[in-house]
């Protein structure tokens, strides 16, 4: 028989404003994983920034607001595969630059399928359904990074590369913006606590998937221009 906890929302039913700041996820199990990850990756300062993002995204209350908003989740993603996922690749990196087509188009389609209104709904009513988007989001995302950013890479074909992730991701912003309606049952009720109607939220998180969530996948192509441009001058490329 199944724990009937597992037939829940993590983080606990969607708060209200007034509670919000009390959410915090004290999950032991959880809390135990953080801190043998942070241990794991202590010596490496990007290691130990991914578990502060991966901290952010599901011990801090935006892990109880991502339960509420549609818009919070879209944050909660961002956090997952443009700022843990790259430190995570930068801390373990690939001993040899990989094909980066095929992360490019793993990663895609399981962002994709997590957005199927199904498929969304389920992860937030069936906790082993959430940690399957969650923990499959993360593994994509970090084994692109890993066939991006690489210092063997060349510029132009990691600039791509991230160029083409950031293109679908826009893409599924822009779609999610524009929809007629509301797709996402688990985002029915709550956003009325937020001022917010459930197309509003939708809209809302949509908007940032679309343009503000391109942030970090420009600052990661920074990163990899300012490293060319660097071994340009020093003459090693």
């Amino acid at each position: 028989m199944m724990p009937e906890t597992w037939n829940t929302i993590y983080c606990g039913p969607a708060p209200v404003p007034a509670e919000l700041w009390l959410r915090w996820n004290l999950d032991p199990v959880l809390l135990l994983a953080l801190g043998a990850l942070g241990f794991w990756l202590r010596r490496s300062r990007s290691g130990l920034l991914a578990v502060a993002a991966l901290v952010l995204a599901f011990v801090s209350p935006l892990c109880a607001l991502s339960a509420a908003l549609f818009s919070a989740r879209v944050v909660h993603h961002v956090l997952l595969i443009g700022v843990a996922a790259p430190l995570l690749a930068r801390a373990w990196p690939a001993g040899v630059p990989r094909a980066g087509s095929v992360a490019l188009l793993a990663s895609t389609l399981i962002l994709w399928a997590w957005h199927l209104p199904a498929a969304y709904d389920l992860a937030l009513s069936w906790v082993p359904a959430y940690w399957a988007m969650q923990l499959s989001l993360l593994w994509a995302f970090t084994a692109f990074w890993r066939a991006v950013l690489p210092p063997g890479r060349p510029v132009g074909p990691a600039l791509a590369l991230i160029f083409v992730s950031w293109m679908q991701m826009a893409l599924l912003g822009a779609l999610l913006t524009l929809a007629p309606g509301p797709l996402y049952e688990a985002h029915a009720l709550a956003p009325f606590e937020w001022d917010l109607t459930p197309l509003r939220d939708q809209q809302l998180g949509g908007l940032l998937m679309w343009i503000p969530a391109g942030i970090p996948f420009l600052a990661w192509a920074a990163l990899i221009m300012r490293r060319g441009w660097r071994g340009l001058t020093e003459g090693t490329v």
